[in-house]
C-alpha cells in the first residue's frame, strides 16, 4: 500500500509521541492515567494502552528522538495551557526524521532506497 508522509503522522507519528509522553509523565513526573488523558486529550484505557505497550508500537525513536520528547514533556507540564501548542511543535520536529523514514520504507514497498520525499535529517 502506497502512503503519503502525512498519512504516516496520522497514523503512527502522533500515537508513538503520545506513547513516550505517556511514559515520561508516569515515570518523571508521576502523573495518573486520568490526567494524562486529560492533557492528551485521549481515553484513560488508550494511555493504558500506551502504557503497556499494546498500542503504538510500529514506530521506534531513537535516544535523540526520545530525549526532544522528554523536552517537549516537560514543557506541558509546565505550561499545561498551551500543550497542544507543544504537542504540535514537537510533531513537526519529528517530521522527516530517519526513524519515520525507515518505517515509510518498511510500510511502502514502492519507495526506492534513495527517497527523499519527507527530507530525513
Amino acid at each position: 500500500m502506497e502512503l503519503m508522509p502525512q498519512e504516516l503522522e496520522v497514523w503512527y507519528l502522533i500515537p508513538a509521541i503520545r506513547r513516550e509522553l505517556t511514559k515520561i509523565f508516569i515515570s518523571d513526573f508521576k502523573l495518573s492515567q486520568k490526567k494524562i488523558s486529560e492533557i492528551l486529550g485521549v481515553t484513560e484505557s488508550a494511555i493504558s494502552q500506551y502504557q503497556k505497550s499494546k498500542r503504538a508500537q510500529n514506530l521506534k525513536f531513537s535516544k535523540e528522538e526520545i530525549e526532544k520528547i522528554r523536552k517537549s514533556a516537560k514543557k506541558i507540564i509546565l505550561d499545561k495551557k498551551h500543550s497542544k501548542e507543544y504537542f504540535f511543535k514537537l510533531c513537526l520536529n519529528l517530521r522527516g526524521t530517519k526513524s519515520l523514514c525507515e518505517l515509510h520504507k518498511k510500510q511502502d514497498k514502492n519507495i526506492s532506497k534513495n527517497c527523499d520525499l519527507c527530507n530525513c535529517q
